[in-house]
C-alpha cells in the first residue's frame, strides 16, 4: 500500500554504481514504495521523515535530479543525502560529511563551475556527530570535508562518505554507522550556524568545533578554494548556508579578504557554548588532516 510523502524531510539517494551506497541500502533491507517513481525506480519509505531513491547514475553527475522528483516530494524541499565512497590522492581511511558544489572555475568531478547547492548545516552536523560517536564501531575518524564536487542541485544537499584505502570492501562497522545515522537524522535547533572559511580540505578545525561546541557549519570553503573564489560565489556560499549568523574564519588574515566584505558578521569560536563534558574527547575524532 502506498504511503504519504507529505512529512518528507530527507531523500537518501542510492547510486547503484557506488559500493558504499549499495552496502548502506542493504542494511535497511526491503522498503515499502510510496507509489511514486522516477525513471522507473520506486521512491521508498525508510522512516516517517525519510525517503530512499535508487539511481543508476553515478551521483556526482546526477545534475538537476531535484527537478525530476514528483511534486509531492519536491514541494516539501527535502534535504538530499548521498552515501558514497570517498576517494583521495592520499587514499586516507576516514568517514566524512560535506556540502556540495564547486567554489572555483572547474567542475572536474561533477556539478557546474562556481555553483553551490544549498546546504543543511544542522542536519549535516547531526550526522557528523553521530558518526563521531560511533567511531569505536566504525574504526574510522569522522570529519567534515570542505565544499567540493557535484552534482548541481537546487535542494539542500550533502554527502556522507567512507574512505577505506586499499581494502576491497567498505568496513562493515562504518557502513552500519552511516545506515543508522541516516535512518533518523536529528538536527539540533540549539546549534549556532555559520559559514566556515579557511583551513585544510578535511576541515579539522571546523570538525573539532562542531564536535566540541554547538556550531553547525554549512558551506566550508577551504584555504585552497580561496585562491580562485570570486565575490558572487562567496555570496552564494553565505546564502546557501541557511540560518547563518555570520562567518567563522580559521585564520584571522582570511577575514580581510575583499570577497567576504559586508557578507555577514565575523564570529568567534567561543560564541557557541561547549557540549557537556560527559561527551568527552573520545567521541570527537577530528579526522585526518588535509590540504
Amino acid at each position: 500500500m502506498a504511503t504519504s510523502p507529505t512529512e518528507t524531510e530527507y531523500l537518501i539517494v542510492i547510486s547503484e554504481v557506488d559500493p558504499v551506497a549499495v552496502r548502506v541500502a542493504e542494511q535497511w533491507g526491503p522498503l515499502e514504495s510510496i507509489g511514486e517513481h522516477i525513471d522507473g525506480a520506486a521512491v521508498r519509505r525508510l522512516g516517517p521523515r525519510t525517503l530512499v531513491l535508487g539511481r543508476a547514475a553515478h551521483h556526482i553527475h546526477d545534475d538537476d535530479l531535484d527537478a525530476r522528483l514528483p511534486s509531492v516530494v519536491r514541494d516539501r524541499r527535502p534535504t538530499i543525502v548521498f552515501p558514497s565512497i570517498h576517494r583521495s590522492a592520499q587514499n586516507i581511511p576516514c568517514i566524512t560529511a560535506h556540502p556540495v558544489g564547486n567554489p572555483g572555475p572547474s567542475a572536474d568531478f561533477g556539478g557546474r563551475p562556481r555553483t553551490l547547492c544549498p546546504s543543511d548545516p544542522r542536519s549535516m552536523t547531526s550526522v557528523l556527530r553521530s558518526l563521531a560517536e560511533s567511531s569505536s564501531r566504525s574504526g574510522l575518524s569522522a570529519t567534515y570535508e570542505s565544499t567540493h564536487h557535484g552534482p548541481a542541485l537546487g535542494l539542500p544537499t550533502f554527502f556522507v562518505e567512507i574512505g577505506y584505502g586499499a581494502d576491497p570492501e567498505p568496513p562493515s562497522g562504518a557502513v552500519a554507522a552511516i545506515a543508522d545515522a541516516l535512518r533518523e537524522i536529528r538536527p539540533d535547533p540549539a546549534d549556532r550556524v555559520a559559514l566556515a572559511v579557511g583551513g585544510g580540505h578535511y576541515a579539522p578545525h571546523f570538525s573539532e568545533l562542531a564536535l566540541a561546541r554547538r556550531w553547525a557549519f554549512g558551506h566550508i570553503l577551504s584555504r585552497h578554494a580561496l585562491d580562485s573564489l570570486d565575490r558572487a560565489t562567496a555570496a552564494e556560499a553565505y546564502r546557501g548556508t541557511p540560518g547563518s549568523e555570520g562567518i567563522l574564519f580559521a585564520r584571522a588574515q582570511d577575514a580581510g579578504l575583499a570577497v567576504f566584505e559586508s557578507l555577514g558578521p565575523r564570529l568567534r569560536e567561543a560564541e557557541a557554548p561547549l557540549f557537556e563534558a560527559a561527551r568527552g574527547a573520545s567521541t570527537r575524532g577530528a579526522g585526518p588532516s588535509g590540504t
